[in-house]
């Protein structure tokens, strides 16, 4: 067996950020006070401060072997973005060239704005944009194959001042929900904290195959997903990938993820099988959430370079295999004073502990006032195949509080004061060896899209290829809301206590509606979700509206998250990505069936055919009805693909053209028609792939992705 070097991960971790500890060591004090007051009191840096911390941040990166800088950014496309500037200097009377990096090239960089998505913001011939650096994230060193990189990450805007990225929302997010956390502590009595952030763990679900499978399915290359693949005779059903022992193959792919991970700062936690085969999940520790964002595209980014010097490929699409569970990112979610309060611990007695109430039950309210809106945070295309299709978790908006919670909620409904707390009990296991210890007040809900996890929210709707970014700007703008909205209430009232009282019970009751501890999964909660009034947004096409709606505009507006424009933009870019993923998608399955599986089909028919002829030649009396059965079958599949086929191509052919004038109709067009002649054709042709034989098949099958690794 191979040798593994050992690893120091203390000495290894962040040595390729420059962090605060390289910071310190490496810039004047004054510099330093003046970029920590930036960072913890967003005041503005000069431009004598930015010079010095350009030229300390270049030597650092050149010590690590970095030639270039780029200004990385999150634009609108799901990835991120960047372009590569060399430190070299114009080159000096003897032809030297001096390594030099400014204070503006660190704060200011100039895309061109008109290539990335921006919803009609921004014209073909209007090309300027800018990136600006975000230095409450560290800049870092990035090795790959073009050598080692200082990658800045930047917000990114238009020239025109609109957000045209992930960061810029959720920063100004952070902002508001900052401003309406600390007036709530004050109303409480709080004086000493300063600042309240809010901190995201982003937990990452993926699936890794071969590579060499990978490149012989146009489906996966151009989608992301098996558009075809008829299940193996085994799937996820015996539960035994589900926290299984991790093959080495993967165990050697995931050990370089961490180290790489590691290098950059990023805390990757915990990893193991998730429950379908083929499939693993990353978890790292807590961030602040603008830092937790970029750590997520690192992790991403990581994982799929690592994959390809393993020869394997890492799949990030929420369902690229039928039939077995998709990958989602549950995005835990909770608010942090500077000072290390965190404001959805309950303690140990829920019931008398006023703050956590207050704050459990607005955030209890925000859900409830804009479940669409959380919905809408986490659809993008691929996640329509889970949200609301009987897997993790469904698409309407619910929350899991756990007995010990919505107990003490009862209580305040019911009789106006809650006078105790559920408390654990020890574990009996009733196997003397074992250890005793005290199990948690409440059990977990593993079907709850927004479920209470013991100091923390855990939103898991998020899909595993999409940012983070868009969830924790709907989460902190809505909470941020329902601050805001107690603020008002209380600062209104004469005696304060009171009206804490009076307002946590208010909250409890009007929005009880939203709470539910039960199975997600189960058909009798859709009805009983619809008795209670609460949406179920079941595709990404009708969730999108909801950005647009005047109640969402309005509460943009008021702090300063999203101006009307930039919702306008957004939604308009959604309905783009929505048709253009799945013009892709009918496409490649019109390109695949023509060009492989028609071709395949075909062959083997003659196969067969010519097989009976040679067979009734030689014994004429022999039985070839099973031969002739398999043709006749194998030949009405074939022809109920082409008809299919010929129903797809319309459809995808109505959407292209109404794309260019009206996208959100032909978002529909795509979701109604193309998704439906889709699905169609698949049942022929995964039917198709039953009974042609192996060596025929022109592609890699569910089972040599999914269990040859």
């Amino acid at each position: 067996m191979e040798t593994v070097d050992k690893i120091n991960v203390a000495e290894i971790f962040g040595e390729n950020v420059f962090d605060d500890r390289v910071m310190q060591e490496r810039l004047p004090k004054k510099t330093y006070q003046k970029l920590k007051q930036t960072i913890q009191e967003g005041r503005e840096l000069d431009a004598e401060t930015a010079d010095v911390i350009a030229h300390e941040m270049k030597e650092w990166a050149i010590e690590k072997g970095a030639t270039h800088y780029t200004h990385w950014f999150q634009p609108l496309t799901g990835v991120t973005a960047e372009k590569h500037d060399s430190f070299i200097s114009a080159p000096k009377e003897d032809g030297k060239v001096l390594m030099s990096f400014s204070g503006k090239e660190l704060v200011k960089g100039e895309p061109d704005a008109s290539s990335f998505p921006s919803g009609g913001l921004r014209a073909t011939f209007e090309a300027r944009g800018y990136t600006s650096w975000d230095p409450t994230s560290p800049a870092f060193v990035r090795e790959d194959a073009s050598g080692a990189t200082l990658c800045i990450p930047t917000a990114f805007c238009s020239y025109t001042g609109e957000a045209l990225d992930q960061k810029t929302p959720l920063l100004r997010s952070m902002e508001a929900i900052n401003e309406q956390s600390l007036r709530l502590l004050r109303l409480l009595g709080n004086t000493t904290s300063k600042r309240v952030l809010p901190s995201v763990g982003a937990e990452q679900e993926y699936f890794i195959i071969d590579r060499d499978k990978y490149l012989k399915r146009k489906d996966l290359i151009y989608t992301g997903r098996t558009l075809f693949g008829r299940m193996p005779a085994k799937g996820q059903e015996m539960d035994d990938h589900y926290f299984g022992t991790i093959r080495e193959r993967i165990a050697a792919f995931m050990r370089d993820v961490d180290i790489e991970l590691w290098k950059l700062g990023v805390t990757s936690k915990t990893e193991h099988n998730e429950v379908a085969p083929g499939q693993h999940e990353l978890a790292p520790i807590y961030s602040v959430a603008n830092v937790a964002v970029d750590h997520n595209h690192l992790v991403m980014e990581t994982m799929k370079r690592v994959a390809y010097k393993h020869n394997l490929y890492c799949l990030l699409h929420e369902k690229p295999f039928a039939g077995v569970n998709g990958s989602g990112k549950h995005n835990n979610w909770s608010l942090v004073t500077d000072d290390g309060i965190n404001l959805i611990d309950p303690g140990k007695s829920p019931h008398e502990n006023i703050q956590f109430l207050l704050v459990l039950t607005c955030i209890i309210a925000a859900v409830d006032d804009h479940a669409e809106l959380l919905r809408e945070s986490a659809a993008d295309v691929g996640n329509d195949h889970r949200l609301g299709a009987n897997e993790a978790p469904p698409a309407i908006m619910s929350i899991f509080l756990g007995d010990q919670l919505q107990d003490v909620l009862e209580q305040l409904i019911h009789t106006g004061t809650a006078t105790h707390s559920i408390v654990g009990s020890k574990m009996n296991t009733e196997i003397k060896a074992l250890p005793e210890f005290m199990k948690d007040a409440t059990d977990r809900n593993r079907t709850s899209p927004f479920a209470f996890t013991g100091n923390k929210f855990e939103f898991r709707s998020v899909g595993s290829q999409d940012s983070i970014g868009e969830a924790n700007v709907v989460l902190n703008t809505i909470v941020a809301e329902a601050f805001s909205n107690a603020c008002d209430y209380i600062e209104a009232a004469e005696d304060k206590d009171q009206a804490v009282h009076d307002y946590i019970k208010k909250l409890a009751t009007e929005h009880q509606r939203i709470l539910f501890n039960g199975d997600g999964y189960a058909p009798e909660w859709v009805e009983e979700a619809a008795k209670r009034g609460l949406p179920n947004l079941k595709s990404m096409v009708d969730a999108i509206p909801v950005l647009t709606e005047e109640k969402t505009v309005a509460m943009f507006k008021k702090f300063h998250v999203f101006s009307e424009t930039e919702l306008q933009s957004r939604a308009e870019i959604e309905y783009e990505q929505y048709s253009k993923q799945i013009n892709i998608e009918g496409r490649a399955m019109l390109n695949i069936c023509t060009k492989q599986i028609i071709p395949a089909v075909i062959k083997f028919e003659t196969k067969v055919a010519n097989s009976i002829n040679a067979m009734v030649t030689a014994v004429p009396d022999i039985d070839v009805s099973v031969q002739t059965e398999l043709l006749t079958e194998t030949a009405d599949l074939l022809s109920a693909a082409r008809t299919s086929m010929a129903s797809l191509s319309d459809a995808v052919e109505k959407g292209s053209q109404l794309l260019s004038t009206d996208a959100a109709a032909a978002a529909h067009v795509y979701h109604d028609e193309v998704m439906k002649y889709m699905e169609e054709l698949r049942v022929s042709v995964d039917n198709l792939e039953q009974l042609v034989g192996k060596e025929d098949w022109p592609m890699p099958s569910y089972g040599d992705l999914l269990f040859e690794v």
